[in-house]
């Protein structure tokens, strides 16, 4: 038998160049290091990640166990997704917002928002173009922007500012090449909200600048103190220079169910759905059905989950205030954004908490160089297990 191999080689996968401007996955590490204290036997509260600790309510849950069983949704769905889906969302920002929508031109149905937050970039930046990034914010956004070769330019949210960007310092060099931009209230990770005079001018600026604006509305059902979340369509012209976000994750306690839209902009609607033409076949019939039935029917349980993290929010505060930590209320979502104490940067104060006190918080560094200074701790366990996580960071005594 003749032996065909005449040199020795290994065989070796070279990664698309794409692959490798891929960020770090910020979350992943976060995981990653409270998992080997959990192992170790510790218990663990974690506050750091953003991942909804109630369960579905009963009647979308119902709802779905009845679809799955229809044969009709065992089929291949729609490219675009059903026509009900895309008419209960219509409906629910007409009552929510008072904002219209054409159901079949200005909705795109999605697996879950940061799957849209990530085709945008893809659809719209080329190499060269310059993508404008609120800073701190939602560490994705970055990874839709690199993989379309696209740069980024930050607009630094400071609290002094309210944690909104003035669209004034930014530089005309990065306005000159900028084809999209992201906004997000209630904010991730700060917990600021935005009033209709901000998105006023923000359609302003977009038409004066020729960027795409791409509002992340992720958490516009969960605002505090009274005041309800302004939705950036509610601005005349809003829907002439850009697309929101919207997903049932936040609203409804549905994250694993991977459901989302896209609303607004017809061209840019259009261009997502030909983007997902070729990647997906749509969501499954059944949890189509059942997303409808979240967004058409009772409406108490957002009500009542809102009122939740609302007392969560006020439990946290007063804990903290007890120990000498203070800070701003969050006004909305479910995050609270902290200042770390001297001596400290974000990353320092977070290994600190989780190796002494077993209380995962997100360094803000990781949401971007305007977020050091700050950690962002999550409303997502009960009062009791946040008044304990304070009282252990308390044992520190990090604030006397």
């Amino acid at each position: 038998m003749t032996n065909l191999s005449t040199k020795s080689s290994a065989f070796s996968i070279q990664p698309a160049e794409r692959m490798k401007g891929l960020p770090t996955q910020f979350f992943a590490t976060l995981v990653g290091k409270a998992n080997a204290q959990i192992a170790q036997g510790h218990d663990v509260i974690n506050l750091g990640q953003g991942n909804p600790d109630r369960p579905t309510p009963p009647h979308i849950v119902a709802s779905i166990q009845e679809a799955a069983a229809n044969p009709l949704y065992h089929k291949y769905p729609p490219f675009s997704g059903f026509p009900f889906l895309k008419q209960a969302v219509a409906q629910r920002y007409k009552e929510d917002h008072n904002v219209d929508l054409d159901p079949e031109t200005e909705v795109a149905i999605l697996f879950g928002g940061k799957t849209g937050l990530i085709e945008i970039a893809q659809c719209l930046l080329n190499p060269g173009d310059v993508c404008l990034v609120p800073d701190p914010g939602y560490p994705d956004y970055w990874s839709g922007v690199a993989l379309a070769g696209a740069e980024m330019a930050f607009m630094p949210l400071r609290e002094e500012n309210n944690f909104l960007p003035d669209y004034s310092q930014l530089k005309e060099s990065d306005l000159n090449r900028a084809k999209l931009m992201f906004i997000n209230y209630p904010n991730n990770p700060t917990g600021a909200t935005a009033p209709a005079s901000f998105y006023e001018e923000t359609v302003a600026f977009a038409e004066r600048n020729s960027v795409v604006v791409a509002s992340d509305f992720a958490y516009g059902a969960i605002g505090f103190d009274g005041q309800k979340p302004v939705s950036f369509l509610q601005t005349p012209g809003a829907k002439e220079v850009g697309i929101e976000f919207y997903t049932l994750s936040k609203t409804y306690n549905m994250a694993g169910w991977r459901v989302g839209f896209a609303l607004g902009n017809k061209e840019v609607i259009r261009l997502i759905n030909l983007m997902q033409d070729h990647y997906y076949c749509s969501l499954f019939g059944g949890i189509q059905v059942a997303a409808a039935t979240a967004l058409t029917g009772p409406q108490d349980c957002v009500t009542e989950l809102r009122d939740v993290y609302e007392s969560r929010r006020n439990a946290l505060y007063s804990a903290l205030a007890g120990i000498g930590w203070h800070a701003r209320p969050s006004q909305g979502s479910f995050f609270s954004w902290l200042p770390v104490p001297k001596g400290h940067t974000s990353q320092s104060l977070a290994d600190l908490l989780l190796e002494e006190a077993k209380v995962v918080v997100a360094p803000g560094i990781g949401f971007g160089t305007y977020g050091e200074g700050y950690v962002r701790l999550g409303l997502l366990s009960s009062e009791e297990r946040l008044q304990e996580a304070v009282q252990r960071i308390g044992n520190l005594h990090l604030f006397e």
